[in-house]
């Protein structure tokens, strides 16, 4: 476990046991453990403030910016909050949940500077360009690297399939050492060639670059900000049949689908066995706290933005809704946690799945069927159990939708 998932476990231990928000919880964590020795922060970078807050890049952004700008105005300026709902199935595989609960699909990092009106330079190429990435740097600019996280040793990952872009900032060099800003309190010291070869591995990202190259000219666009997720939650988002997954539309469809004890898509059948049902529920919880998004589905951020905006009264119903998706993912992660070696095969299928692809198929395979058996000794959700979960989830998702459709209404 890295140190920035221990710190947000410690978090969400405080949030569960006192009922406090994600906010009030992270201070007395961090009051609690500032007295803590840290590594010191290297000299020369182009920027001293390291550690995610709520968001991923919402922070690295605030960081290479020098810090000026709050977490939650960056956030809601990059489009905050959306809804994107799928679920992939491929053959002697569990179904893969995938919710993307940030807004989507535009690229965070250049649509909040573009909104900040902060000017930036874009570069792709065929390989790295170390040349032109500590040219940059030398200038004082920090460097936005879209790259496979799997690759980067410090997440303790199998490495993947690339197919997920990641951003991480490189924030300095020290000869062929560079230090990387992702999630941690100090950068990361990492090799060139450790760290190309996990930015050569997310190929669709073409060695990516985004500099920042100046001061903002204006103020942020926090009206065009607002109007873009006001409409990607209503749609359309791609303009195709995919629109059906994304906004309200995707929150309905999740709903429906959660309640369907008939057909195909329904979670019934795709999630009611104990093997699926564990995968699926992780995922559930993974989605709405811990990848792509913030705590809480990014809503509680995103009310923060709406009231730096003067929207307060939307700013309420949004922070309204963000309990029912924290009641979602914690009764996701309850499921399934806790169930001996049950849990333990599952996480490992899990790993497998991620890593070994077509060529561990066998092995995967042969773990769902071991955690089949052990399921009911470890206490896992039986069938009756199991669709009463699914039809609460799908109450708390429905309940959620009209919040917000009520928000929308207000902005």
């Amino acid at each position: 476990m890295t140190e920035q998932r221990a710190f947000k476990k410690l978090v969400r231990e405080r949030m569960s046991r006192t009922g406090e928000s994600y906010t009030t919880a992270r201070r007395h964590v961090l009051a609690k453990t500032a007295g803590a020795p840290m590594s010191a922060v290297p000299a020369g970078l182009v920027y001293a403030e390291f550690g995610t807050d709520q968001h991923h890049e919402a922070s690295l952004i605030r960081h290479a910016l020098g810090s000026v700008h709050d977490e939650a105005l960056i956030a809601g300026l990059a489009g905050g909050i959306g809804f994107m709902y799928f679920v992939f199935e491929y053959q002697g595989l569990p179904p893969l949940l995938t919710i993307v609960a940030q807004h989507h699909p535009e690229p965070w990092v250049r649509t909040a500077l573009d909104r900040l009106r902060v000017p930036y330079d874009i570069w792709h190429s065929g390989k790295p360009q170390w040349a032109q990435l500590r040219k940059a740097l030398d200038a004082g600019h920090p460097v936005f690297c879209t790259v496979d996280k799997s690759r980067l040793p410090w997440h303790g990952m199998e490495p993947g399939f690339g197919a997920d872009p990641y951003t991480v900032v490189v924030a300095g060099y020290d000869g062929d050492i560079l230090h990387v800003d992702d999630e941690s309190a100090v950068p990361h010291a990492i090799s060139t060639e450790e760290f190309g070869a996990a930015w050569s591995a997310y190929k669709k990202g073409r060695h990516q670059m985004v500099v920042p190259t100046g001061p903002a000219h204006g103020g942020p666009d926090i009206d065009g900000a607002i109007a873009a997720t006001a409409g990607h939650l209503t749609g359309p988002v791609l303009g195709n049949n995919f629109d059906v997954n994304f906004g309200f539309s995707g929150m309905e469809r999740l709903t429906a689908q959660l309640r369907d004890t008939r057909t195909k898509t329904g979670w019934e059948r795709r999630f009611g066995k104990p093997v699926p049902f564990f995968h699926g529920l992780r995922r559930l919880h993974e989605c709405l706290e811990v990848e792509y998004t913030a705590p809480g589905a990014t809503r509680p951020l995103y009310a923060d933005f709406l009231d730096l905006a003067g929207r307060p009264d939307a700013a309420a119903l949004f922070r309204e809704s963000a309990r029912g998706w924290e009641r979602v993912a914690s009764l996701a992660r309850e499921s399934v946690s806790g169930l001996g070696a049950y849990t333990k095969v599952c996480e490992q299928q899990t790993r497998l799945m991620m890593s070994g692809g077509e060529e561990a198929r066998e092995e995967i395979r042969a773990l769902g069927e071991r955690a089949d058996a052990l399921a009911e000794e470890s206490g896992a959700p039986d069938a009756e159990q199991r669709r009463e979960l699914f039809d609460g989830l799908a109450g708390i998702v429905e309940s959620s939708a009209a919040l917000e459709r009520r928000a929308v209404e207000l902005l």
